[in-house]
């Protein structure tokens, strides 16, 4: 399993997650292609690739709360070149450092010394998260990292085509987007990594439509060798879904796409 992302990284980042138009620092791969400094597609028949990280018509006053609170702790710019957070005086931030990660729906084109993926990257490739062309409809998701605490946020609402049980979320979808989170923070502390081992206890149902937080946290680094553990709660935090661990290892992912 594969992701993007990207930093200062943070410019154009994926997530892990596939990225912007332009040079950046970048990430994990999750079904994509991903690269320490590469050039990327815009979106498909579009000359402004779409941010799928910013709130649209389908979020729910949960997911729009969590943002909010999240995006005003943020510092720095985001990939428009705007402010991304709330400053207080002297400059300190509220809850400090973090840092909203874009998310785009298309793979890398180069890797690290201009390598042409031109046999992986078709030109109808979309970003597995990011494919159902309807909003709302699959995983709309925003992930935000704090560097300094180690940690990554994902705010996670699931939309109806994600279904498992009768009117909860399928385990796989859930399990792509605990990979999508703690492979988004292995890369951002890292460089472009791959999901080495991932382990997953299913605690409750999420019922289809709801808001839920993914919260990663960085236990150990062991030369290449990353781990992560992760716990999926209800929106206010009171109810646990899912708990994880995963082991992620950097890679030069330059060498094994050579040969496309």
């Amino acid at each position: 399993m594969t992701r993007s992302l990207g930093g200062l990284l943070f410019r154009g980042v994926h997530s892990l997650t596939s990225i912007p138009a332009g040079r950046t620092q970048l990430g994990h791969l999750a079904s994509g292609a991903a690269v320490r400094t590469v050039m990327t597609l815009p979106s498909f028949l579009s000359p402004k690739p779409r941010d799928f990280s910013l709130p649209n018509s389908s979020w729910g006053s949960e997911m729009l709360r969590l943002h909010e609170h999240y995006n005003s702790q943020c510092e720095g710019e985001n990939e428009e070149g705007e402010k991304d957070g709330g400053e207080k005086d002297g400059g300190e931030k509220d809850g400090g450092f973090w840092l909203r990660l874009p998310s785009y729906n298309r793979s890398l084109k180069y890797a690290t010394g201009g390598v042409y993926l031109s046999k992986i990257v078709q030109a109808n490739a979309r970003l597995f998260t990011r494919n159902i062309r309807e909003q709302g409809a699959g995983f709309e998701y925003v992930v935000f990292v704090n560097k300094k605490e180690k940690k990554c946020v994902g705010i996670f609402q699931a939309g109806h085509l994600l279904e498992g049980p009768p009117g909860c979320v399928h385990g796989g979808a859930i399990a792509t987007m605990i990979d999508t989170v703690t492979g988004t923070h292995a890369s951002v502390v890292s460089r472009p990594v791959m999901t080495a081992n991932l382990n997953i206890n299913y605690r409750s149902p999420i019922p289809l439509g709801n808001t839920v937080l993914i919260e990663s946290s960085l236990d150990s680094r062991e030369g290449r060798k990353m781990f992560i553990s992760c716990k999926v709660t209800s929106a206010d935090g009171s109810k646990l879904h899912t708990e994880a661990t995963a082991l992620f290892l950097s890679v030069n992912f330059s060498h094994l796409l050579k040969g496309g």
